[in-house]
């Protein structure tokens, strides 16, 4: 058998494992129905090896190697995973290898973020204290050639490849950056890349603290714990969860668990295939408490709706911005040959007040789900569960979690979306500082705003007085930052982000607010701790 029909017929045996994975755990524990259950299921896959043997045979091309993989990967295997759910999903070989680096929270390479952008591979950041980083590479450099091969017509996949290698051997990357005459070439050596979920932390006001977290991995809990304890005597934190998609529901219970008291709810699972489980604080936060502001948004999802969830259900966080994306659904991943691996739903969980935030999916679109927020919540908004907090407020299941408080964000008008859409502020960043001295003082003054005007009109983009006058802090917040990364490295251009951001100068307002909750929390603890406590009751009695 040829290699390419090993892989077809791999292909074959892989949809029948999956089949028998989702088999496995759909049929457990379903008593009667089980046997004409596997008896259909027996016979809907006798027509599947059926139908494809038809097409292997009959189809007007030949049925082999890669074609027949995709017809298996990108067909067959995915196909029957939407039919259940929007979140079960298959992954090949090189997205489990993704799935897996994205858990662990660090890889093997040289630790730059890359992208392909009109048939170039350009560096987006290097992060820092990493071979890259202290090799001064730029964002805005293009990868040229990898150990002296030409990267033309390469994927950022295949550069990525490239550069990523085991611990201590070397790689050769020569780059081309603006206003240098000669390509600069660079000796790295590769080493382990952490990439943690926490990717920016400091104390944006006196005594405040902000923490911005991407994901939940494998390190996620431990590193939000070091975050909180490296601002000292905290009087308020804001933990920004805009855009994060989720990740380890353990990591989820973990970061609650340093904020709820011991013994308080975090989320339970429910499921057919395996027991209930109940998650609570088991360590707790040892009484040390301050006032919590949550920032959420649209796409503020799964893992990310767990600590909401949570923090809101007890009263210990305010939580503020926009309705989250409302996944409710916890998949198991399933290990099977080939380094591929399966995602599947096994469980529903709940928040601890008893709410179920899966959005309806039924008749609606891929695309509709995950990208028509405002038709999702309309869709949602008539058939919600009303719940209530430790202290009586009312909170919304069925469709994401609903802020306490809604910070409105603006929509970007036509100039904006057209300067992001051509990634302006990245491309002009490398063309300032090739000839300016940029020095940790520097600001978007007019002579700046004057470059960046010229380079509009270079790059064809059309503007006017209008355009920029209406967005200038916007401008100059975003040319401010694309500068500072070049000079100063990554964390300092998102501070300057997060130092501009309305929606976190708005979150920072809320804080009395929340230390109200806070104190309301508390009073309903020690109140339901005295309701528990049988001497106390005695001598309530008596009197």
């Amino acid at each position: 058998m040829t290699p390419r029909a090993r892989r077809a017929f791999f292909a074959v045996i892989l949809f029948f494992a999956v089949c028998a994975v989702a088999g496995t755990v759909l049929q457990r524990r379903v008593g009667a129905q089980s046997e004409a259950d596997e008896s259909q299921l027996r016979d809907s896959l006798k027509t599947f090896t059926n139908v494809y043997a038809l097409v292997e045979q009959n189809y007007a091309e030949p049925i082999t190697g890669d074609k027949a993989e995709d017809a298996i990967y990108d067909g067959a295997i995915p196909g029957m995973l939407r039919v259940l759910d929007p979140h079960s999903n298959f992954y090949d070989p090189k997205a489990y290898a993704k799935l897996r680096e994205d858990q662990r929270g660090h890889y093997y390479g040289v630790g730059m973020v890359i992208q392909q952008q009109d048939n170039k591979v350009y560096v987006v950041t290097p992060y820092e204290d990493t071979p890259s980083y202290r090799a001064g590479i730029h964002p805005g450099d293009v990868i040229a050639a990898v150990d002296g091969k030409s990267t033309d017509g390469w994927s950022s996949d295949q550069v990525a490849k490239a550069l990523k290698g085991p611990k201590g051997t070397h790689v050769q990357v020569t780059m081309v950056r603006y206003g240098e005459a000669k390509p600069l070439v660079f000796d790295l050596v590769r080493d382990e890349i952490p990439h943690p979920s926490v990717d920016l932390k400091f104390e944006i006001r006196p005594g405040v603290g902000y923490i911005h977290l991407t994901q939940f991995q494998e390190t996620t809990g431990e590193e939000v714990e070091d975050a909180i304890q490296s601002f000292g005597d905290l009087k308020g934190l804001v933990l920004d969860l805009r855009g994060n998609p989720g990740g380890l529901l353990s990591q989820a219970v973990d970061v609650c668990d340093h904020l709820l008291a011991k013994g308080q709810t975090i989320v339970s699972q429910r499921g057919r295939a395996y027991p209930d489980q109940n998650y609570v604080a088991t360590h707790g936060n040892g009484g040390k408490t301050f006032p919590i502001v949550v920032l959420v948004n649209r796409n503020t999802a799964s893992a990310a709706e767990i600590v909401s969830g949570a923090l809101q259900d007890h009263d210990r966080a305010l939580i503020v911005g926009e309705t989250t994306f409302g996944k409710g659904l916890v998949q198991t991943v399933y290990n099977l040959s080939d380094d591929t691996g399966l995602a599947l739903t096994t469980y529903h969980y709940y928040t601890p007040s008893g709410r179920l935030i899966q959005r309806n999916y039924n008749g609606v679109s891929l695309y509709d789900y995950y990208y028509n927020h405002a038709g999702a919540l309309a869709a949602n908004s008539s058939n919600r569960e009303v719940k209530l907090t430790d202290s009586g407020r009312t909170v919304y299941g069925g469709g994401g979690i609903t802020p306490d408080e809604k910070i409105q964000v603006p929509d970007d008008n036509r100039f904006q979306d057209e300067l992001l859409y051509k990634d302006v502020f990245f491309h002009f960043a490398p063309v300032y500082v090739s000839d300016h001295t940029v020095d940790k003082n520097f600001q978007v003054d007019d002579a700046v705003m004057k470059d960046f005007e010229k380079y509009l009109g270079d790059q064809g983009v059309e503007w006017t007085d209008a355009d920029i006058n209406g967005v200038s802090d916007w401008l100059k917040t975003r040319i401010k930052q694309e500068i500072v990364t070049i000079q100063f490295g990554q964390l300092q251009g998102l501070r300057v982000i997060a130092d501009w951001d309305p929606e976190i100068a708005k979150a920072i307002t809320y804080l009395p607010e929340a230390q109200a909750l806070e104190s309301t929390a508390q009073k309903v603890m020690a109140e339901k701790a005295e309701a528990r406590n049988p001497a106390t009751q005695g001598v309530a009695s008596q009197q």
